[in-house]
């Protein structure tokens, strides 16, 4: 079944317009599915647009690790929260994604996506990844989604 936007006027279509909001918020919200009892989850993330993945960190142990090992296949978004309008209406843009989710064990890559993660999540993050030790990092449970799949919705954008 294939669904897509009813508003073609609000559709986002632009894969740049699209990687800018992964890019840009901190936070995703994924929906994962183990038997036929879903799961959602927020997010802390760090988007990686030249392999068109999301890096996040958890716990070593939970819910989310049991769904994920169960069945790979997750549904996110992202949104970017604009508030009402002068109209009374709302503004927002969402992108939604499907993808495949992994754990990450190699520890060059875990190198690699915390160092994207904390790019995107931190204000000073060459100081943050100065700190991290690859002894600790070796110990951190990390994941990857890789994104094959995204659209996107808008509603005007307020004026500054």
């Amino acid at each position: 079944m294939s669904f897509h936007v009813r508003r073609k006027d609000r559709e986002i279509t632009d894969s740049d317009a699209l990687k800018k909001v992964l890019k840009s918020t901190k936070y995703v919200t994924v929906a994962l599915c183990r038997g036929n009892e879903p799961y959602l989850v927020s997010l802390s993330h760090g988007y990686d647009e030249t392999r068109n993945c999301l890096y996040f960190h958890c716990a070593d142990e939970g819910k989310k690790l049991v769904y994920l090992k169960a069945n790979s296949k997750v549904w996110g978004q992202a949104v970017l929260d604009y508030g009402v309008t002068d109209e009374c209406d709302y503004a927002y843009t969402s992108v939604h994604f499907k993808g495949t989710g992994s754990l990450i064990d190699d520890l060059s890559e875990k190198q690699h996506a915390i160092e994207v993660l904390v790019r995107q999540l931190s204000e000073n993050p060459e100081e943050k990844l100065a700190k991290i030790k690859p002894e600790k990092l070796a110990k951190t449970t990390m994941g990857r989604i890789d994104i094959d799949y995204m659209s996107g919705k808008k509603h005007q954008k307020p004026k500054p």
